[in-house]
């Protein structure tokens, strides 16, 4: 019964049976009365569904004999028909013109509508000599037909934007389905997997084997990647064809780099094409344990709006990353040429040990914080995949840290040689080894901070667009850490004195250092202006081990064998608990 009155009944189980139940209810009859009558125990016999039957019966003991009721596909079900029920519910003959007159008429409009047809039948077998329930073939024969049914499987109202999405980002969405033929074309137009006037391919299971296997029965790789670009639909298939796409696709060398493949099921038999698939989506209603098992993902909801979501998400937590590199990468540059060369030049660093470790908490713990709370955005949609090779530091965020690099070296050097000069202030260069902290050192100190405040601003883009504060209020962990660094500074500077080797500041001396620190955001948009392409010298950085790259010793003898997807994966894994100890460690 449903939740609240007047609503849907709640549907507990399999799909395709609440479906026939509720058509029960709908002709006013009571099924609890028949399996009150007729419980589990006494069930005879069960041949239960699977993708090779498309079909699944009952045995009851009837009298001295048997009857067994049959459902299934409508096409294969009626082909066992010999039989079918008239409008007064007695038997006449069923005969093959029958039958295509049936599928011309009822099958078919039904199909091209996104109905899925199911044939329900049944059989009696006579008292006296009991038929061999192992001769499957000779017992799903001579059916008497009792009607043909056609199922909607609705589209949710949101599927066709979420695949909209996916297409948008770069992803081609496909189904692989035992339903007909026309039920599967008519759903994925629905959905809008199929688009009019695309050059697009729908194939049944039986003519995908025969385009891509050779005369032994083997799969032939070459054959495959004439279909499977143009594929988008595969019709009445088995968990072997969903597989065998599934690893053609991965094994493709079509294009410039190696297609990622995510694959959702719900059944035992759709195991080895999650488990073989780079991404694995199991379905945590419908889903089997196997499933799951196999899986990597699941989805709680069994909505594919999930995935775009798993998308956007994927996206966001590379991106961070990169952000985080590119802001941690010119803070050290900076900070390391200053420390070094100021040294060397006026014997003592400009920077400071505490100020360092102060520095190193902005530019670690803080900007890691700052930077990776970042929430996924619809627009990291509109763009295409990375690819599984990418670079993490592609060429415009290696434009974005050497270009503020430069900026903020020449400031610090102009600051550190001729600061005293335009403040009017003693110099700190020649000051005595245990001398009070100089204010000269101390606008160094805070100009390089103020700097990093900014450029932190900046990193929140890494693809050169212009517009660094868009979105900057639904984060706000990056505006507290933001505000809370600058609110610190002030104590440290004002109030930190000999520990922190600062002194006190003059109003006019900290609108100097926030206006250097303002200057990061202009000198930001001068580096946007700058086509990367015309910098031919920037490389990118940080690229994964293709297959050529790794050292034949490490590979295993059957190298022909070797599954690349599950050496990324323990790589990955390395990496993932190298990562949390340096964050252990951070703590």
């Amino acid at each position: 019964p449903p939740e609240k009155e007047g609503g849907l009944p709640r549907q507990v189980g399999n799909k395709t049976e609440c479906a026939l139940l509720g058509f029960v209810l709908d002709l006013k009859q009571d099924y609890q009365a028949v399996r009150n009558e007729v419980p589990e125990e006494k069930l005879y016999k069960v041949y239960t569904f699977n993708s090779v039957r498309k079909s699944m019966s009952t045995v009851l003991r009837s009298g001295g004999g048997f009857r067994m009721y049959s459902k299934g596909a409508s096409e294969i079900i009626l082909r066992k028909c010999t039989k079918i029920l008239d409008k007064g519910g007695e038997p006449r003959a069923f005969k093959a013109k029958d039958r295509d007159e049936m599928v011309k008429k009822v099958i078919e409009p039904m199909a091209c509508h996104g109905l899925r047809t199911i044939c329900l039948a049944f059989r009696d077998f006579p008292a006296g000599t009991e038929p061999d329930w192992d001769s499957e073939n000779e017992i799903l024969a001579e059916l008497t037909c009792i009607a043909v049914v056609g199922i909607e499987d609705p589209v949710r109202p949101e599927v066709p934007d979420a695949i909209l999405k996916c297409q948008r980002a770069g992803i081609t969405v496909r189904m692989v389905t035992g339903d007909n033929i026309n039920t599967a074309r008519a759903i994925a137009t629905k959905c809008g997997i199929l688009l009019p006037g695309e050059d697009f391919l729908c194939l049944e299971g039986k003519e995908f084997n025969r385009l891509i296997r050779n005369e032994k029965g083997e799969v032939e790789q070459e054959q495959l990647d004439k279909i499977w670009p143009k594929l988008r639909v595969l019709a009445r298939s088995s968990p072997t064809d969903k597989h065998t796409l599934v690893k053609g696709i991965i094994d493709s060398t079509v294009g410039d780099q190696r297609q990622v493949v995510a694959v959702t099921g719900d059944g035992t038999n759709d195991g080895p094409a999650l488990k073989k698939a780079d991404v694995g989506f199991a379905m945590g209603i419908a889903g089997t344990d196997v499933a799951k098992e196999a899986s990597d993902i699941i989805l709680t909801d069994d909505n594919f709006t999930s995935i775009v979501k798993a998308v956007m998400w994927g996206r966001n937590v590379y991106d961070s990353i990169s952000k985080f590199l590119q802001f941690q990468l010119t803070v050290n540059i900076v900070a390391v040429i200053v420390a070094f060369t100021g040294a060397c030049i006026t014997q003592d660093s400009p920077l400071k040990a505490v100020q360092m470790l102060w520095v190193n908490l902005i530019m670690d713990t803080f900007a890691s914080l700052a930077l990776a709370t970042e929430p996924p955005t619809e627009s990291l949609l509109l763009r295409k995949p990375y690819g599984r090779n990418k670079p993490l530091i592609s060429r415009t965020m290696m434009k974005n840290i050497l270009g503020h690099a430069v900026y903020q070296l020449t400031t610090i050097f102009t600051l550190l040689f001729a600061g005293e000069k335009f403040f009017d202030i003693d110099s700190g260069r020649n000051a005595p080894l245990h001398s009070p902290p100089t204010e000269h050192y101390t606008i160094v100190f805070n100009t390089f901070v103020m700097m990093q405040l900014f450029n932190e601003i900046n990193a929140r883009k890494i693809h050169g667009e212009r517009n660094v504060f868009e979105a900057i209020y639904r984060n706000p962990i990056f505006c507290t850490v933001v505000l809370g660094t600058f609110a610190a500074q002030i104590l440290i500077v004002e109030f930190g004195g000999k520990p922190f080797s600062c002194s006190g500041l003059t109003l006019s001396q900290w609108f100097w250092c926030i206006f250097i620190g303002v200057g990061e955001l202009l000198w930001g948009q001068v580096i946007c202006t700058v086509p990367t392409s015309h910098l031919k010298f920037l490389k990118e950085a940080g690229h994964g081990i293709t297959k050529e790259e790794i050292p034949e010793e490490e590979l295993p003898e059957d190298a022909d064998e070797i599954d690349h997807a599950e050496m990324e994966l323990r790589r990955g894994q390395i990496l993932w608990f190298r990562g949390l100890n340096r964050i252990q460690t951070q703590v």
